[in-house]
């Protein structure tokens, strides 16, 4: 299957299996097979992701402000391995949950430190 990176991989949303947003394809990692052939391997989501490929003084920025809301540097962005896509459509839909997925470090602060201290956010659907 060929597919064309930029119009129809980057920017497009994540949705795992039960059809929860897990995040958008910030960039993506090419392998090399055996033969020395470029595959697609991985999916990479989040500002550390977004911020290299912006690039110059806007992507540095951007890294720098998600930084800020983690403890663990640098920031990684969530690699997502090209296995785990089913299909790509409108958006690029897994074939896991989301919770088989690592938290991407920047949500996981929020969650923890601003979502999860708005009152009845515990029973918000996920």
């Amino acid at each position: 299957m060929r597919i064309q990176i930029s119009r129809q991989l980057l920017d497009r949303q994540l949705v795992d299996v039960d059809g929860r947003l897990v995040g958008k394809v910030d960039d993506v990692e090419f392998g090399l097979d055996a033969d020395g052939v470029p595959y697609l391997r991985t999916l990479l989501s989040g500002p550390g992701a977004l911020g290299l490929r912006v690039g110059g003084r806007l992507g540095r920025m951007l890294v720098l402000t998600a930084e800020r809301f983690v403890t663990d540097r640098p920031l990684t962005p969530l690699r997502i391995p090209y296995a785990l896509v089913a299909r790509v459509d409108s958006a690029v839909r897994l074939r896991v949950r989301a919770e088989e997925l690592a938290d991407p470090p920047v949500e996981a602060w929020l969650r923890r430190n601003l979502i999860g201290r708005i009152p009845g956010a515990d029973r918000a659907s996920g």
